[in-house]
């Protein structure tokens, strides 16, 4: 089984490995319920055997269904879900993302909030010294 921890997922299979985190485990229906657009039952099936075979997911077996978990902590694949974000739209920078995010008329931040990524910013700036 591979663990690299930054394998490439096709849209299909992020969307399968999102609908996993949001609900923490799934069966093969529960993931073609939420699915978008779903493919067969039979594809779907296919899709996480792939994503056991790739090292993302596990699965123990809970009447006649295999009820699938993620073998990664849901932080470290947001993390490296996050990287690739930066590497894709954003040329690898933080900084370019949140600027967007920040003159987006959508974003509405709370004080707590600003205040709070200031504190990170400035206990970033600490660790830098």
């Amino acid at each position: 089984m591979n663990e690299q921890p930054d394998l490439k997922l096709s849209r299909r299979e992020r969307q399968i490995m999102d609908i996993i985190y949001a609900r923490e485990r799934a069966t093969a229906t529960e993931v073609l319920m939420d699915l978008p657009d779903p493919p067969t039952r039979t594809a779907v099936r296919t899709l996480l055997r792939i994503l056991e075979d790739k090292g993302h997911l596990k699965h123990t077996k809970k009447g006649r269904e295999f009820v699938y978990q993620p073998t990664r902590p849901r932080s470290r694949a947001g993390r490296s879900a996050l990287r690739r974000l930066l590497e894709t739209f954003f040329e690898g920078s933080i900084e370019k993302a949140v600027a967007v995010h920040l003159m987006d008329p959508a974003a509405e931040l709370s004080d707590e909030e600003l205040d709070r990524l200031g504190k990170l910013i400035r206990e970033a700036k600490r660790k830098g010294d």
